[in-house]
């Protein structure tokens, strides 16, 4: 079998192909994201690949994509009596808390396509309204006269009677896709549920589609999709997921980056993805973590998810001057087509990429290992003007864009990390992305942070991440009851129970069993009386209680002595994956300096390719290293050693020796 780990991202398709005893493969092509797929198959054929013995796992981004740009299919909303607003209402938050003439946002649903039914629940499962046969008839006609793509079904507290919701489906027109809330997200919280579930609808028909164009192009080829929680999902039950492939890509990211600094002794990390289009941060402690505080856009997302940070900066990210004459970088990018005006395929926006060509750490010849010649040329004109405004010349134009671009992706690695408590300074920086290599050092020092790493293969982390990936299912139930009640483990263990045979449905048809799988029980709890919970292993009653009050004192700084509440239960289960390891690097080459180019303010720097350079090498910054997917710039005052696997590992070293002894574990 072989293994083909594919992310489409906003600029380029990344590919890593991994064959047991053979050495990886990894290839780049331009993303098509008319028709993502174009680019998939595109890649397989440069790569040359057998298809009758090829298997796919995948990163999407068209639910990603389709949700900022608003582009969804038509879909109906039905709620009870009384609730058509719910989701224009969402929490009352206002974003300008102090404007008294805010901008009016258009609601998520439009009102004709929001309806009420009967069907209401209480909050202990007590039928308040009853569902009736005109209720049903009603509802099938005005769904018949809409003609939506799409129905959300979200009644209140549907997860304790989810046959109402069912009831409703079984009513709907041939064809129409349908999402239940009892399904997508059977947890407490009505107005995160209801979004949860119109996400996934609205969603749906377009991931749908999408997989089925590429099941066609692929008939003999098993594909897998990335969820944003780290796991794969089969394609075809992808689509009646829609809502948790939303940060696919990334996942794929933080797996990859996990399992690569894993193997070679690190887990305290901290991750910056940078893409042509985002960047994603995320602290690694051990293990991956969920949340489900998510957003997309300004859509909360409440399906668990990596728990991750996106801005809106990356290689692509635009430089402009706001209406004060100000210097700004992003969240604008110049995406795939046309491009930096350095690709040379009618850009004529300056970006970040144009900056790193003009100060000298991309050299135009060496990109993408020679296969894409950078336009240098290009790249000054797109700056000129910028340069003009600000009254300075091209040079130190490009320096401001990489230190505006460098102070944003700073600020997201803080919010991640410091502003939470935890003190980075033991912690591995860790880039990947085809950009990250270029702004390593530079964050690094920002963050006051001494080691870092370039991971093999840094450039395709991501679509090494599917490789790394398991599949599995994330499923949870709202329970609501206080821990100390009697028989609460027992309660607790037939719950679990009920969620086992519904994984043990799933990953069936994808011909996993359940008793293969990892699985691990987690609980949501909280104070009676709270409104937010910590997520805790499940160790039943008499552990877990104490095990909450420690937590919520680490976190909050105080513990009270009142009844601890289980809100939501959890199961996690994973199956065997494809049991990819990185190789150990083979010394075929001999670390000799490829060539020598010019650096603004440093002259000659030697340049590497990364391929050449055998385990164990040292290099002392100023220095390039270039590879077929991505380039590390070398700053001034760091050191560089390649390790076992073909790693990089960067050391601060102008003030005192550096090592990496401290972050290993």
């Amino acid at each position: 079998m072989i293994w083909l780990g594919v992310d489409t991202g906003g600029t380029f398709t990344d590919f890593v192909c991994f064959e047991p005893g053979a050495a990886l493969r990894v290839h780049k092509v331009l993303s098509t994201p008319h028709a993502p797929e174009e680019a998939i198959l595109q890649g397989i054929r440069e790569l040359d690949l057998p298809t009758g013995q090829l298997r796919v796992v995948h990163g999407s981004t068209v639910a990603t994509n389709a949700a900022l740009e608003g582009k969804g299919v038509r879909t109906a909303f039905v709620t009870n009596r009384g609730f058509a607003d719910l989701l224009s209402i969402g929490r009352q938050a206002r974003r300008e808390l102090y404007n008294l003439q805010p901008r009016k946002r258009p609601p998520p649903v439009p009102r004709e396509l929001c309806l009420e039914t009967g069907g209401r629940l209480d909050a202990r499962g007590e039928l308040v309204e009853p569902l009736t046969h005109e209720d049903i008839a009603q509802l099938a006609r005005q769904l018949s006269s809409l003609a939506p793509q799409a129905v959300a079904v979200n009644l209140l507290f549907s997860y304790l009677r989810p046959e109402l919701e069912q009831q409703l489906k079984a009513a709907l027109p041939a064809g129409c896709f349908c999402a239940l809330s009892s399904e997508v997200l059977p947890e407490v919280r009505e107005y995160e549920r209801g979004m949860a579930t119109w996400l996934n609808a609205w969603l749906g028909p377009l991931v749908a589609g999408y997989l089925e164009r590429l099941g066609d192009s692929l008939p003999a080829v098993p594909v897998s999709v990335m969820q944003s929680a780290g796991e794969t999902v089969s394609a075809g039950q992808a689509a009646s997921g829609a809502v948790r492939l939303l940060f696919s890509g990334p996942a794929g990211g933080l797996v990859g980056a996990r399992a690569v600094a894993a193997q070679a002794g690190y887990g305290r990390l901290l991750t910056f993805d940078m893409g042509g289009t985002s960047t994603d941060v995320a602290l690694i402690e051990g293990e991956l973590q969920l949340t489900t505080e998510g957003h997309i856009g300004e859509y909360p997302v409440a399906v668990p998810m990596m728990d991750m940070h996106t801005i809106g900066a990356g290689g692509g990210s635009i430089a402009w001057l706001d209406a004060g004459g100000m210097l700004q970088v992003g969240p604008e990018s110049a995406g795939a087509d046309p491009g930096p005006a350095c690709y040379g395929r009618g850009g004529a926006h300056a970006t970040v990429t144009d900056a790193n060509l003009l100060l000298g750490r991309l050299q135009a010849s060496a990109f993408l290992g020679g296969d894409m010649i950078l336009d240098h040329e290009a790249a000054r004109r797109a700056m000129e003007p910028i340069a003009a405004a600000l009254g300075t010349d091209v040079a130190a134009t490009a320096r401001a864009v990489i230190d505006i671009a460098n102070a944003h992706m700073a600020r997201a690695l803080r919010a991640i990390s410091v502003r939470r408590g935890v003190d980075t300074r033991g912690h591995l920086l860790v880039s990947f992305g085809g950009a990250g290599g270029l702004h390593v050092c530079d964050l690094a020092r920002e963050l006051g942070m001494r080691r870092a790493m370039v991971p093999v293969q840094g450039g395709v982390l991501s679509a090494l991440g599917m490789l790394a990936a398991r599949p599995g299912r994330q499923l949870s139930r709202t329970l609501m009851r206080l821990l100390d009640e009697p028989e609460m483990d027992g309660r607790v263990a037939a719950e679990v129970d009920r969620l086992r045979r519904l994984a043990a449905q799933d990953l069936q048809a994808e011909g996993l069993d359940l008793g293969d799988c990892e699985q691990q029980v987690s609980v949501d709890l909280r104070y009676q009386g709270q409104s937010y919970t910590l997520n805790l292993p499940w160790q039943g009653a008499a552990q877990t209680i104490p095990a909450f009050h420690r937590r919520h004192a680490e976190r909050y700084g105080h513990e009270l002595e009142q009844a601890v509440e289980l809100v939501t239960l959890r199961l996690a289960v994973r199956g065997p994956g494809s049991g990819f390891v990185l190789p150990e690097q083979r010394a075929s080459g001999n670390g000799a300096v490829f060539s020598r180019h010019a650096i603004e303010g440093l002259g000659e720097v030697p340049l590497y390719r990364r391929e050449a350079l055998p385990a164990g090498m040292r290099i002392e910054g100023p220095a390039i290293i270039a590879e077929q997917v991505a380039t590390t710039w070398l700053a001034p005052g760091w050191r560089l050693c390649t390790d076992a696997f073909g790693n990089l590992l960067i050391d601060l070293v102008e003030d005192g020796e550096g090592g990496l002894a401290a972050v290993q574990e």
